[in-house]
């Protein structure tokens, strides 16, 4: 009957190659420690990124939350800036348009004036007199407001000021182009048109 126990090898029994590979052994357990080690340590290099990946998220976050709040402020800011703007230039519109009204009543009272006098008066050049008065101070009030009649007869046609309703014949060449008439007059308020001249130019 065989003998299962394996039987310890002899010293003579051990090859060279066994025992090259016995000694290789603690090189290899050490080897295999070393690389545990690195391994554990890369996960740790990577769990550390990971924290400060997430803790760099988290300050992002509350960042863009703290900007989107000022934001939100910036905009409700404007908004009633912009409220307020469009009120208060309401408001002085309104202003302006009460102030010149209220210029132009002394006008009024002077024709109301004069339409009572010229009941009691046959005098046709007093009547003529009071109306030029009337008139001047009318003109004076509108060029005190910025308010002036556009130069027409005789200059040359501008259609940046003059609105030609009529070409007239001419005789003479230099009044071709030239305003010869002006039917109705123009007005600037502060350089700027407020109503074209009507006129009738040479031809």
């Amino acid at each position: 009957m065989k003998d299962n126990n394996p039987q310890t090898p002899k010293a003579d029994d051990i090859r060279p190659e066994d025992m090259e590979i016995m000694d290789n052994v603690p090189e290899a357990e050490s080897e295999i420690e070393s690389q545990e080690v690195a391994e554990e340590d890369i996960i740790n290099n990577q769990l550390n990124d990971l924290n400060a990946l997430n803790q760099q998220l988290a300050e992002t976050k509350e960042k863009l939350e703290k900007e989107k709040k000022e934001y939100l402020f910036l905009m409700a800011e404007f908004d009633n800036f912009r409220k307020r703007t469009i009120k208060e230039k309401g408001e002085l519109i309104r202003n302006a348009a009460e102030k010149a009204m209220e210029g132009l009543l002394p006008i009024v009272d002077d024709f109301e004036r004069g339409i009572e006098a010229n009941k009691n008066t046959d005098d046709a050049e007093t009547v003529k007199e009071g109306m030029v008065l009337i008139y001047n101070k009318l003109v004076k009030y509108l060029e005190k407001n910025g308010v002036k009649a556009i130069e027409s007869t005789g200059t040359d046609f501008d259609p940046d000021f003059h609105e030609a309703i009529a070409m007239v014949p001419v005789e003479d060449d230099a009044l071709k182009g030239k305003v010869i008439d002006t039917p109705t007059k123009g007005y600037t308020i502060n350089d700027k048109v407020l109503r074209h001249a009507k006129v009738a130019v040479g031809q």
